[in-house]
C-alpha cells in the first residue's frame, strides 16, 4: 500500500532500475508517516561514506509529539540496503552518470519501505515527447470509447 508518491521523478527522469530500501526512523516519524504527513517532492538520495541517505524528505511532526524531543522534519535519514546493492549503486552513480531518486514510500509486511530508482535525467525535448505520447494515448482511448458507445 502506497503512502506517498514522487510523481515529479517520473516526469524528470528515465527510471532504469528500482530498489526497495528500509529507513532508519524515529518513533515520532513512524507515527507521522502512518498519519500520512510525509512529502517526497523535493527529496533526493545520496551515497556518502559507503552508506545511502535520504535528504530533503519532509515529515511533519504530529502536534501530539512528545515534549522531551525536538523533531527535525527534514533531517537526513539513512537507508538500509544490502552491501552488494550499495556497491552497485556507487558504481552506477559515479561512473555511468546516473542519479538516485526516491519514487515511493509504502508499507511492506507492516514496515515502512522506500523505493528508490536509478535514474537518468530527461532533456526538455524528452519531456515534451512523453507528454505528447500521453496525450495521444488519452485521445486514442477517447476515440475508442466514442466508437463503442
Amino acid at each position: 500500500m502506497s503512502i506517498a508518491d514522487n510523481k515529479k521523478a517520473f516526469h524528470d527522469y528515465f527510471i532504469e532500475e528500482r530498489f526497495e530500501a528500509g529507513l532508519v526512523l524515529e518513533g515520532w516519524e513512524v507515527k507521522s508517516i502512518r498519519a500520512g504527513r510525509v512529502q517526497l517532492k523535493e527529496a533526493y538520495v545520496v551515497v556518502r561514506n559507503g552508506a545511502v541517505y535520504l535528504i530533503g524528505c519532509h515529515i511533519s511532526p504530529l502536534p501530539t509529539a512528545s515534549t522531551h524531543i525536538h523533531p527535525d522534519p527534514t533531517r537526513s535519514r539513512k537507508l538500509l540496503l544490502h552491501t552488494a546493492e550499495i556497491n552497485k549503486l556507487i558504481g552506477k552513480t559515479e561512473r555511468a552518470g546516473f542519479t538516485l531518486v526516491p519514487l515511493d514510500l509504502h508499507y511492506s509486511k507492516g514496515r515502512i519501505k522506500l523505493e528508490i530508482g536509478l535514474a537518468k535525467g530527461k532533456k526538455q525535448h524528452d519531456k515534451r515527447a512523453a507528454e505528447k505520447e500521453r496525450e495521444w494515448q488519452r485521445e486514442k482511448q477517447r476515440l475508442i470509447r466514442d466508437t463503442n458507445a
